[in-house]
């Protein structure tokens, strides 16, 4: 038995661990990773990462959280993507957030694509872009200060975006897959948070029951915030397409938007635009699907070809496919499950529904 000395200076030790455990790790409990925009747990990086528009729409920017209160910032000419971007001009700034301030300066040095370390990294693969300048400025509250390089100043206020498909209503004749209410159509991964009513996959893919060929699908997800994470490791899903043919789910927010990340046909078709919204912010799917075709050998006489709306703006236009993407199973031209990913994350979903094609 220990005597009252000694469980006292263990009773210090413990509190010097969990006061450390504290200072290096934070109070929370998620090691960086959050699920619920209102969690009071949330960093204060949070509130600033997020979309600023200039008050004229024609100056857009992306705010991406590096963690460790680093920042960098993508200014885009003519607006945000798919509401006026050129498409091809970003500058990229640096950010530090400071007693409630984040300041910005120009993005400069030796940069790599979604490197680890904030002061090397780039959200575009080429560095410097094309249309790259030295700006700088603050972000205070809701507004961004930008510092142009010929010494002018542009205004830019925080903006949240919403898909205009978020909460579409099931037609008639639509096959609900999940609602809120059970998880009934899918196999036994499928988890059910019983205080959100939010789908996640649980310790596996999930799978319909019910098998699909041709059909328009809808799907509403929420990316993790996983500030600290970078590429394949940041909130990493997929809506596969008759359990084939991967649509990539993932916190590619403010990046170039190539063939593996959010909205990629997965190492077959890059996304026309980058449509990802921050994390934890519904986003949308809306897949117009056309299963490949057999000959009477058996043979493929036809590849698969997929039409994608990202939060309510074509990324794929009748884009053909001409195999599974990786992970993808079953015969090409044969119906199939549709999918949802798991990835060692949990990406939530609602409102997922499918209209089949005669």
């Amino acid at each position: 038995m220990l005597s009252m000395r000694a469980v006292g200076f263990c009773a210090l030790i413990l509190a010097v661990v969990g006061f450390l455990g504290v200072a290096l790790f934070g109070a929370d409990d998620n090691k960086g990773v959050w699920t619920d925009p209102k969690d009071p747990s949330l960093p204060a990086d949070f509130k600033f990462q997020g979309e600023y528009l200039s008050e004229d729409g024609k100056t857009g920017c992306q705010v991406i959280s590096l963690g460790q209160k680093a920042f960098q910032a993508v200014v885009l000419r003519g607006g945000l993507p798919g509401a006026g971007w050129d498409g091809t001009n970003k500058i990229l700034i640096d950010g530090t957030l400071d007693d409630d301030k984040v300041t910005l300066k120009p993005a400069a040095g030796e940069r790599r694509y979604l490197d680890k370390k904030s002061d090397a990294f780039s959200a575009s693969k080429k560095f410097p872009p094309v249309g790259q300048k030295d700006y700088s400025g603050t972000i205070s509250g809701e507004t961004l200060s930008i510092k142009t390089d010929d010494d002018k100043t542009l205004t830019l206020k925080k903006t949240v975006r919403k898909s205009a498909t978020l909460g579409a209503k099931p037609p008639e004749g639509a096959v609900v897959l999940f609602d809120g209410s059970n998880v009934d159509a899918f196999d036994d991964k499928a988890g059910l948070d019983p205080e959100s009513k939010l789908l996640f996959p649980n310790g596996g893919d999930i799978r319909t029951k019910q098998t699909f060929n041709n059909y328009t699908a809808h799907v509403e997800f929420m990316l993790q915030y996983m500030p600290d994470a970078r590429g394949q490791g940041r909130s990493n899903s997929g809506f596969y397409q008759v359990d084939r043919y991967e649509v990539q789910i993932l916190d590619s927010f403010g990046l170039d938007g190539i063939d593996d990340e959010c909205g990629g046909i997965y190492k077959k078709v890059t996304p026309k635009v980058n449509m990802c919204y921050p994390p934890l912010t519904w986003q949308t799917y809306d897949v117009e699907f056309t299963n490949a075709v057999l000959g009477e050998d058996g043979t493929k006489t036809k590849n698969t070809r997929i039409s994608v709306k990202h939060n309510g703006v074509v990324i794929h236009d009748d884009a053909e496919v001409d195999g599974p993407t990786a992970g993808g199973s079953g015969k090409e031209g044969t119906p199939g499950p549709l999918q949802l990913q798991h990835h060692g994350n949990r990406v939530q979903f609602r409102n997922v529904w499918v209209v089949e094609k005669k």
